[in-house]
């Protein structure tokens, strides 16, 4: 019996010291104080019992460490409200245990200073407008000052930047007097352009005198379209006859326009006959169908 109670009492001292690990899991094992240079690996692992042997686990995935957000007062003297997010993982368990106390938290500490110290040094818009170099340059210091820690970061993103309000309205208005300046440069642009082709409009009439003529006609027709138009003639007038440089005679010029005057009165005139006809029909229309039927034999 006596046997049997030491068997027994040897496996229960050796169960005090099993030890199971997860896939994710390595253990740090510190004998009599010292570390062991063999990490305990995921499964089972033996332990010597009252407390020889001693185990630190360390989680090797990936962790999500949040950065609170920190007031910084940028290069060009604007308080700015900033957070982001470290995603940071354990690369050598023996110096994330040996080499720091508490290898989170010092790595919290460290990326919050280290993102107030690099956007400190940087003015508001370079700050919103290269956010990606800015999150490559703290993970690049991070990476170099948590290395001997055993920590490895994988990226740093800026989550959020909060502005004063009084900056976003400064902001806003800068951005509608960007608009409206683009707006006047594209007016401006289409307005060189209208120029450039009355220009070129203007020396083709030049060579050719008698456009000029036909384009008064041309006027005239489209103003002479509406009911109450007004037809104004600038004098003096001056008419090419297409010869080499002779002017109109004010005879000429005169014969013109009651030429001009005439055209457009009887196509006014056209008109109104065609729709005093169009109403005839439409009454003779209207008597027609309003006559009774007589019934049939």
């Amino acid at each position: 019996m006596l046997i049997g109670a030491a068997i027994a009492g040897g496996v229960m001292l050796a169960l005090t010291g099993v030890r199971i690990l997860q896939e994710y899991e390595r253990a740090v094992v510190f004998r009599f104080g010292r570390a062991r240079k063999q990490l305990a690996m995921p499964g089972f692992n033996l332990l010597l019992p009252f407390g020889i042997d001693r185990m630190r686990v360390v989680d090797t995935r990936t962790r999500a460490i949040q950065i609170a957000p920190q007031e910084i007062i940028t290069h060009d003297n604007i308080s700015i409200s900033v957070d982001a997010v470290v995603y940071a993982s354990v690369a050598s368990p023996s110096h994330a245990v040996l080499e720091v106390e508490e290898f989170l938290p010092a790595t919290l500490q460290l990326a919050s200073t280290t993102l107030r110290a690099v956007l400190g040094k940087m003015d508001l818009d370079e700050i919103l407008a290269h956010r990606d170099a800015i999150n490559s340059e703290v993970r690049g210091i991070l990476d170099t000052r948590t290395e001997q820690w055993g920590v490895e970061i994988s990226a740093v993103e800026i989550k959020d930047i909060q502005l004063p309000k009084e900056m976003q309205r400064a902001m806003a208005r800068q951005a509608e007097a960007e608009r409206e300046r683009r707006a006047k440069v594209i007016a401006a642009e289409g307005e060189v352009q209208a120029a450039s082709k009355l220009a070129q409009a203007a020396e083709m009439i030049a060579a050719h005198p008698g456009a000029l003529q036909l384009r008064l006609y041309q006027t005239l027709v489209e103003v002479s379209g509406e009911a109450s138009s007004t037809i104004v003639f600038p004098l003096p007038i001056d008419l090419g006859t297409g010869g080499a440089g002779a002017g109109a005679t004010p005879a000429q010029i005169q014969a013109m326009m009651q030429s001009a005057v005439a055209l457009a009165t009887n196509q006014q005139t056209a008109k109104q006959l065609a729709e005093a006809a169009e109403k005839r029909n439409q009454l003779g229309s209207d008597e027609t169908s309003g006559l009774p039927r007589l019934p049939g034999r």
